[in-house]
């Protein structure tokens, strides 16, 4: 029992947080610190959640004592058979939710719960790479309808024969940021180009980046110093299109708290007609910029600290080959391979991301000595 009372020690220690955190939230001057109450409600459900499996515990170990004790002691064959049966479901949960628990102990990324801004850019291999963004592209928006979640596109630039040099959207939902952020990094798909009158094998790459969406009160923008310019957006769209103003440009000098070094970010939006809500995207898009710019610093701290194969927090790295001759998609972080390219390709990329996962809680169990 050694170990079980080691992971109720640490249940048991969190407890009287919970009672705390409970109490604090109700609190007048903490729901009226706006940033406060948001961390503290969160931490709430998050407590909320390691009670209830503290709660599955307990009631475990206490149904393998209490059977134990009719198997000894009860004369009744049929209460010890009931107790035999008891006995041997509670055996077979109990290392179940141990796991579950240790997981549940693992610091979360306050940032897991959050939107975010992704960038897919082409990188090596001119109309190819073009043409695999665009695939990559529709990869993502079919997996994150299937679960449910909202894809607006910002802006983009379409490839020459089809794709985008580059695209970048938003997507909301429940914990986006938590799933999607093992995405971040290269891509690289090897095949026969369409573009290719050769017939030769080709290597080209696109780049995905997932920024986590920043609160407005994460970032301090003056926006009176935002210089604001209006263009007219091309592309499709009818008549409507070339008469209105409806493509925004924002300006901002920013200077990085880290090095005091001044730079300018231009940031821009055509995603709607409207020009109030292009305007509020773009604004979205640069408070997510410069948290990311600014939070980078601590994203390689931890990258640094922890030294793990998936979240490096290097984007520039080679994460996954994309072999379309072979059918085989491999991520390099952890050697896993998917023979089921097209079914990948059509968004089916849960069973990546969860092994991802897996990995990346097994660095953080062995940093809490779990």
């Amino acid at each position: 029992m050694a170990e079980n009372n080691n992971i109720l020690e640490k249940l048991d220690g969190l407890e009287a947080r919970y009672e705390e955190v409970s109490t604090l939230i109700t609190d007048p001057s903490v729901i009226a610190d706006q940033q406060r109450y948001v961390k503290l409600t969160k931490e709430y459900k998050d407590l909320e959640d390691i009670m209830k499996l503290r709660q599955q515990y307990i009631n475990c170990l206490n149904g393998i004592a209490e059977a134990k004790d009719i198997i000894m002691n009860e004369q009744d064959a049929e209460m010890k058979e009931m107790a035999r049966e008891e006995l041997a479901t509670n055996e077979e949960l109990q290392p179940k939710l141990e796991e579950e628990i240790k997981i549940a102990l693992v610091p979360k990324d306050p940032e897991d719960a959050k939107n975010v801004q992704m960038e897919i850019r082409a990188g090596t291999g001119g109309d190819e790479a073009c043409l695999f963004a665009g695939e990559i592209f529709m990869m993502y928006k079919k997996y994150c309808e299937s679960k449910g979640w909202t894809v607006s596109v910002t802006s983009e630039s379409e490839g020459a024969v089809g794709g985008f040099k580059e695209i970048c959207f938003a997507v909301s939902g429940d914990n986006v940021y938590g799933t999607l952020k093992y995405e971040s990094g290269v891509h690289r798909v090897q095949r026969v180009p369409v573009t290719e009158s050769n017939g030769r094998m080709q290597t080209s790459a696109a780049t995905v980046a997932v920024l986590p969406e920043a609160d407005p009160f994460e970032v301090n923008i003056n926006e009176g110093e935002i210089k604001w310019d209006t263009f007219r957006s091309s592309g499709a769209g009818g008549q409507n299109v070339n008469k209105v103003e409806s493509g925004v440009r924002a300006r901002y000098m920013w200077k990085n708290p880290n090095t005091s070094e001044v730079e300018e970010i231009l940031i821009e939006c055509t995603e709607t007609r409207d020009q109030p809500k292009n305007k509020e995207r773009a604004l979205a898009r640069l408070r997510t910029y410069i948290y990311d710019k600014e939070h980078q610093k601590y994203v390689d701290d931890i990258a640094n600290r922890r030294k793990t194969l998936v979240s490096t927090g290097d984007r520039s790295a080679k994460i996954r080959t994309y072999n379309f001759p072979q059918g085989r998609v491999t991520d390099h972080r952890i050697g896993m391979t998917v023979y089921d390219l097209p079914g990948f390709m059509g968004g089916n990329i849960q069973q990546m991301i969860d092994a991802l996962t897996v990995a990346e809680n097994a660095e953080k169990m062995k940093e809490n000595e779990l």
